[in-house]
């Protein structure tokens, strides 16, 4: 074993012997591990809403967005989306027709965002585990109907056993207003609200989904026109599968996955964590002084044991290791057992969700995901801070 190593180590177990500098020792490497396991379970926490988050807004969102690059709408033919029929990797296109309009019900009205959807999506949607009152279906025999975002029928007064209509307006294509006033250049049409849906607080305040049908006779489309195609996927859509279609279908569309779909968001998310993950390390630095306070006590303490193995031949660079290493293995003690005791909460809630989430949500237990990721960046962290402090806290020379 290496000299500075080994008198290091001596040092770090010498309880009779160093007394109070021991005590601060190990409550610098108990400190240490608190705030390693501290960031092992807040990041796996942020992970678990993470997750939430974006499972419900793949519900919502399709792995894939076909939409036009210019203008609004577009009908998808030709041998470029005849291919995509074909194409293994894609397991399911649906039809939309999305846009702003207004709606109305029972004498009160409100902006809202209306998804015109085809028969495929009706049936494959996920949207169905979301629906908190009625039974998620746009076609009752022959009479349309809708889904509606839970804020949006609050708003509006909506309940499913109403059985007032429920009108979307929009202007006429090429309409002017006439003498009778602006209402009478709106087209309109009528459904039943069968299901009300809650997704996220955004969604749940302007959305409604309706048949594509309703939506082209509203806007006054042709049949086969859409706003948009959504796929799903056999697999993950990654990068390659959508430069592919992107080059298939050419620069008059644009193909989107998830992430660019809702960059804001996404983006929004990362910086989050990565706030959460420095305000933590911030909190480890002020722990890891409790070593720079050891460190220094410890080389007064010392004093004469390093003269004595300077008298023996140590260099000063000797001399300075031995309490670099000191400090590394009060920070790698704590950043050790800050692992353990971190990853093995975490995983613990993960599997048995010990720890209850608040009344009134609809998670029972926080969400916990451990990422190997966060692991890492949690050792090079916590690491590089005991190095650091370590470095700064080592006698650089003789003090006589």
């Amino acid at each position: 074993m290496r000299l500075d190593l080994y008198i290091a180590r001596r040092y770090l177990v010498a309880k009779k012997s160093l007394g109070i500098i021991h005590v601060i020792s190990t409550i610098s490497a108990i400190g240490m591990a608190i705030g390693t396991a501290a960031l092992i379970l807040i990041l796996s926490v942020y992970n678990g809403f993470d997750r939430v988050i974006r499972d419900n807004l793949s519900d919502l969102d399709p792995d894939i967005l076909i939409s036009p690059a210019r203008g609004k709408f577009f009908v998808p033919e030709g041998p470029a989306f005849e291919a995509l029929l074909d194409d293994a990797r894609i397991a399911q296109i649906c039809s939309v027709v999305e846009e702003e309009v207004f709606l109305g019900y029972g004498g009160r009205q409100e902006l809202a965002r209306a998804k015109g959807v085809d028969e495929v999506y009706e049936q494959e949607s996920r949207l169905a585990s979301h629906v908190v009152d009625g039974t998620f279906s746009l076609h009752a025999g022959e009479l349309p109907q809708a889904a509606v975002g839970l804020t949006l029928a609050a708003n509006l007064g909506i309940r499913t056993n109403f059985v007032d209509p429920l009108v979307l307006y929009y202007p006429r294509r090429g309409a002017r207003i006439p003498l009778a006033g602006p209402a009478s250049a709106l087209g309109s049409v009528k459904l039943k609200a069968a299901s009300l849906i809650s997704v996220n607080a955004d969604e749940d305040e302007r959305l409604v989904i309706v048949p594509i049908e309703q939506m082209r006779a509203l806007l006054g489309l042709k049949d086969g026109e859409v706003s948009a195609l959504e796929l799903r996927t056999a697999g993950d859509a990654d990068a390659r599968l959508v430069r592919s279609l992107q080059e298939s279908l050419g620069p008059d569309y644009r193909v989107l996955d998830r992430y660019q779909q809702n960059p804001a968001l996404y983006k929004m998310m990362r910086y989050e964590k990565l706030a959460i993950y420095l305000i933590l390390l911030f909190v480890v630095i002020i722990i890891a002084t409790n070593i720079f306070g050891s460190l220094s006590m410890l080389s007064i303490a010392k004093r004469e044991d390093m003269q004595t193995l300077r008298a023996l031949g140590a260099t000063d660079a000797l001399v300075r290791r031995i309490f670099i290493w000191e400090g590394a293995l009060t920070s790698l003690a704590g950043l050790a057992a800050g692992l353990v005791v971190g990853a093995g909460l975490a995983l613990l809630q993960q599997r048995f969700g010990f720890v209850k989430m608040p009344g009134g949500f609809f998670l029972q237990a926080y969400p916990v995901v451990l990422q190997v990721r966060d692991v890492i960046w949690t050792v090079l962290g916590v690491g590089a801070i005991g190095g650091i402090i370590s470095l700064l806290a080592a006698p650089a020379r003789d003090p006589r």
